[in-house]
């Protein structure tokens, strides 16, 4: 099958075509500052690539582009829309009601348009990519993958949070997790490397990125996960706070006089690696800053990895056995000093690292870096969202046949 993957972004649409026979990327692109006085168009079918810069008002705009793309003599993979066998969307919260992917119609638009609310950042323009898909290929099947979904196997105990009940009930406050297709994505792809079934296999999977999280997984399910009622919760991330005490937002409105978007901004995109090191949200850029000798980009480094080995220590102690610590995303998979301090001090519990196969390891490639004495195996799998969203979405459509 020939499936379309959307990502429908605030201000961007990014997007490729995949041959699920073959797993094969037909052509990928990425269209960005869309309603701007200058949005940037980049679309690349295999070594040949387009790039421009011209005026795209809305994300209807945007599917017109991506579309004469898609079908260009030159630029383009098909020659028209019914090569197109499926559209897969990437949707952010799902909220409780999915805890699978699902065939798009009027009750799947009302639920994302509803959970909005619980992503205000995300599900609108998530919603209105499906919107704009919909109306230029409405005989094409359209499928929503939640970022959400994965985690609805998170027993009570660990979704609840301390508050009076009712605001679980009435108002659903509590632990989503996000990143869901990525932690699947890297599960399945574990317990095939470790030849075991996926439902008979533990892991801690660490998708770490500028957004960063991680799940503990038992017999393939998620247990627990880092992020919460928002993606702000848990680990020290690019722009993001983490994990902080929820007084402080008090504090800075009541005492400092702050107003809460002012809150809002500072804890989404003014923390984190950024906030702390004063220069950058790249863990490149303050990973050298910190072999330098520069002292915040140093304590940057040291918290982002402190609060990794923080919850993989929690999480071996939820789910019991576990049988590989799994680093997935752009820090995860490149970064050699996040992965060697991460599990540093853990040789005690089994978490022993390679060094050598650390610093050696070939770039996106699928690697076994601990030690040949390490009990608990430690995993580099490439995150691969947009195969895993084709693949979920082959599925529901072959279902319709």
């Amino acid at each position: 099958m020939k499936i379309l993957i959307i990502n429908s972004g605030s201000s961007s649409v990014k997007y490729q075509l995949i041959n699920t026979s073959t797993n094969n990327v037909l052509c990928k692109g990425l269209i960005e500052k869309i309603g701007e006085d200058e949005s940037f168009i980049h679309h690349n079918f295999g070594k040949k690539i387009y790039e421009n810069k011209e005026v795209v008002t809305n994300h209807s705009d945007a599917f017109k582009r991506m579309i004469t793309l898609l079908m260009d003599h030159t630029y383009g993979p098909i020659h028209s829309l019914k090569d197109i066998d499926a559209v897969g969307h990437r949707v952010v919260h799902g909220g409780e009601k999915y805890s699978e992917s699902v065939l798009i119609d009027e009750d799947v638009i009302n639920e994302i348009r509803n959970n909005a609310k619980l992503a205000p950042l995300h599900n609108p323009p998530n919603l209105k990519g499906i919107l704009s898909s919909i109306q230029m290929m409405p005989d094409v099947p359209q499928v929503a993958v939640f970022d959400t979904s994965f985690h609805q196997t998170i027993p009570a105990h660990a979704y609840t949070y301390g508050l009076p009940y009712d605001f679980y009930k009435n108002y659903g406050i509590r632990r989503y997790g996000f990143h869901g297709t990525s932690h699947k994505y890297v599960a399945m792809k574990a317990a095939e490397f470790l030849n075991k079934p996926v439902e008979n296999t533990n892991l801690i999977t660490c998708h770490l990125g500028n957004g960063a999280s991680i799940t503990a997984i038992k017999n393939g399910k998620s247990y627990d996960t880092s992020m919460g009622f928002t993606p702000v919760e848990g680990l020290l991330m690019g722009t993001r706070s983490g994990d902080i005490d929820p007084a402080i937002l008090i504090y800075l409105e009541n005492d400092l006089n702050y107003s809460m978007p002012q809150v809002n901004n500072i804890i989404n995109k003014n923390s984190g690696l950024l906030g702390i090191s004063g220069y950058s949200n790249d863990m490149r850029k303050i990973v050298k800053k910190s072999e330098e000798g520069d002292y915040r980009a140093k304590l940057a480094f040291d918290i982002f990895c402190y609060r990794v080995k923080k919850y993989i220590g929690a999480y071996m102690f939820a789910i019991g056995t576990v049988d590989a610590i799994v680093f997935t995303a752009g820090i995860g998979e490149n970064c050699i000093p996040v992965r060697e301090s991460s599990v540093k001090g853990l040789e005690e519990f089994g978490i022993i690292i390679d060094k050598n196969k650390n610093r050696n390891l070939e770039k996106g490639k699928m690697e076994d870096i601990s030690a040949f004495n390490s009990k608990i195996r430690i995993l580099v799998i490439p995150t691969n969202e947009e195969l895993m969203i084709a693949k979920e979405t082959e599925t529901i459509v072959k279902n319709l046949k």
